[in-house]
């Protein structure tokens, strides 16, 4: 199992996400357009698409220039039924490959914050394991409209479209599901600035809402990087399955 992953800005760990994928023996491939380096080429070499989440927004074509390259990427790999993972931007990212609108700066969430699934997300394999709501880390101020076809899987009062599905494998959550507690710990240290300006008084509250929501956060994000995970076929599969 081969899985490529598209960073978006520093300072992006994988957190549950990797702790899934090493488990499964999954090889990494790790690509930083945002730093200069080239995405892939083509779908041949990876089993899978993840695209983590990023300060920018899924339409700054004028600051990332990659971008509409990206999410054209995002479109082939679900094309050929290959997994694909979008994580905040990516989900952000996700929407616009499938031309959903992208709505900037009108539903801000920070923290550990409240997700209810849907009906459709209560039998989706991702969301199998978490129960009808759970908590979950959030840092956002984008949001989506759902793509058309797309399975709406979980939402919340602030950002109705928390997560969905296309096709057989490819999901956009626009929380982070991979930001288990030492993510967010590392997230708190280094982007301190930002975190004060945008949520006022959290930093001096931290400790608190650990205690009271980084444990139930930790596990919900786990089940859910596991279940991603389970999705993956790689190409040897994809052949078994066309020829049965």
């Amino acid at each position: 199992m081969r899985v490529a992953i598209i960073e978006n800005m520093n300072n992006t760990p994988l957190g549950a996400l990797g702790i899934a994928l090493e488990e499964a023996g999954a090889e990494i491939d790790l690509f930083r357009p945002w730093d200069g380096e080239a995405l892939p080429k083509d779908t041949l070499s990876h089993d899978a698409l993840v695209v983590l989440g990023g300060e920018q927004s899924a339409r700054d074509d004028h600051t990332h220039p990659y971008l509409p390259e990206l999410a054209r990427l995002m479109r082939r790999f679900e094309s050929e039924d290959k997994a694909v993972l979008g994580i905040c931007l990516g989900s952000q990212l996700l929407a616009r490959a499938y031309e959903a609108e992208n709505r900037l700066g009108i539903a801000h969430e920070f923290g550990w914050k409240t997700v209810g699934l849907t009906d459709e997300g209560r039998a989706d394999p991702l969301l199998a394991d978490v129960g009808d709501e759970f908590t979950i880390f959030q840092w956002h101020s984008d949001t989506f409209a759902l793509p058309a076809g797309a399975v709406h899987l979980a939402a919340n009062g602030v950002t109705r479209n928390q997560a969905f599905r296309i096709g057989r494998a490819t999901y956009g959550t626009q929380f982070h599901f991979e930001a288990n507690a030492a993510v967010v710990d590392r997230w708190r240290s280094e982007f301190k600035e930002s975190i004060e300006r945008n949520e006022p008084g959290w930093l001096q509250k931290y400790p608190e809402f650990v205690a009271r929501y980084a444990a139930a956060a930790e596990t919900a994000g786990l089940a859910i990087a596991r279940a991603w995970v389970k999705t993956i076929e790689t190409q040897e599969e994809l052949s078994r399955a066309a020829q049965a």
